[in-house]
């Protein structure tokens, strides 16, 4: 089950044609058959991924003036699905419209909006001005096709204890560090904001490699806020220890900003949108590509342990299992992602219900 009134990315922005002759981006989100691609007037567009005369895949076909062409028999469709051209007759059947989803383009992403239409407020997107901030916050992004419930990649994010663990040559460092780390959570109706506290540490390799710290151990936090239902934002760095990063002071030091996207594609496939920017040596572009670089290793060794869970968790489907200390965020970002579907069910419920004679 997936929360459906509500925006997730569709594509980084790059990823979508912009021209006559472009072919247009395929997409499976929440289980759905998706095309992406812009109008005339560069606008990005979403329909439901068929023709509406043989059900070819309109990602098969090309971006011509009017709109997307199916690359079978040449039907034309607009950005709102309607059939605007058949080829060889002048005449358009009445049942050719096919279904349009609401996308908007926001801080170079494409948010789609799989629910209601009526409900698809674009307010509700949530703002992420550092990708259009290069001078301060240069970046570089990708995305990962990752097969495991999209779940599985949120309770990743939400416990950080894992990083002494699995990235301990890039971000982890000490593993007792991470496990040992002050955390303070504030809770939201929404999703939750959390920070940790790493003080009077070694600073793991990432952070060496990228700035030179005055001292050999540093403060270290990571600052981590979750918006239901799939995006992250966080703000990680450190500087040398007892020079106020509490208190907040922190520059001078290591300094990143990491946007964490997560689409499900399937019950057990998923869509990692993320990007890494650069805090501390910004006038280096060499510094942002290294950046990118340790950041892609960290999160292929994640991509190797969510895969690796999934197949345990399918063939296992019927184990019980435990909880920790460290599950506090998770447990509740579970809650919140729990008390959304069950308000999406209860109101389809209702709108199902007979009315009354």
């Amino acid at each position: 089950m997936f929360i459906r009134n509500d925006w997730y990315i569709a594509a980084w922005a790059s990823e979508i044609g912009s021209k006559p002759g472009d072919k247009p981006l395929g997409r499976k989100i929440l289980n759905e058959d998706v095309v992406l691609f812009r109008d005339q007037q560069g606008k990005v567009a979403a329909l439901e991924n068929r023709c509406a005369h043989r059900g070819v895949p309109l990602s098969c076909g090309e971006i011509v003036e009017k709109g997307i062409q199916c690359g079978y028999h040449g039907l034309i469709f607009n950005s709102t699905g309607a059939c605007v051209e058949v080829p060889g007759q002048t005449v358009i059947p009445p049942r050719s419209t096919i279904r349009s989803y609401p996308l908007v383009e926001k801080d170079q992403f494409c948010w789609i909006w799989m629910g209601d239409p009526a409900k698809a407020d674009p307010s509700k997107i949530i703002d992420y001005p550092y990708h259009n901030d290069s001078r301060n916050w240069p970046h570089k992004h990708d995305m990962y096709p990752i097969k495991c419930n999209y779940m599985l990649l949120i309770d990743n994010l939400m416990d950080l204890t894992h990083l002494g663990f699995v990235h301990k040559k890039t971000i982890g460092g000490n593993a007792r560090v991470h496990v040992d780390a002050k955390m303070d959570t504030t809770r939201k109706e929404n999703g939750l904001h959390y920070v940790r506290w790493m003080l009077d540490c070694i600073p793991p390799p990432t952070y060496s490699k990228s700035v030179k710290f005055g001292k050999e151990r540093v403060d270290r936090w990571q600052e981590f806020e979750l918006f239901v239902p799939g995006a992250i934002v966080q703000w990680s760095g450190a500087t040398d220890s007892g020079t106020g990063a509490t208190e907040g002071k922190r520059d001078g030091g290591f300094s990143l900003r990491l946007f964490h996207g997560i689409t499900p594609e399937t019950d057990k496939s998923c869509f990692y949108f993320w990007s890494a920017a650069n805090g501390y040596r910004q006038d280096d572009p060499a510094a942002t590509e290294q950046l990118f670089d340790e950041i892609a290793i960290t999160f292929k060794e994640d991509w190797v342990i969510l895969e690796e869970q999934q197949v345990s968790l399918d063939r296992y489907p019927d184990r019980n299992y435990v909880e920790i200390a460290a599950d506090g965020a998770r447990t509740h970002a579970n809650k919140v992602i729990a008390r959304r579907l069950a308000e999406e069910a209860a109101e389809s419920a209702k709108k199902s219900e007979p009315a009354m004679a």
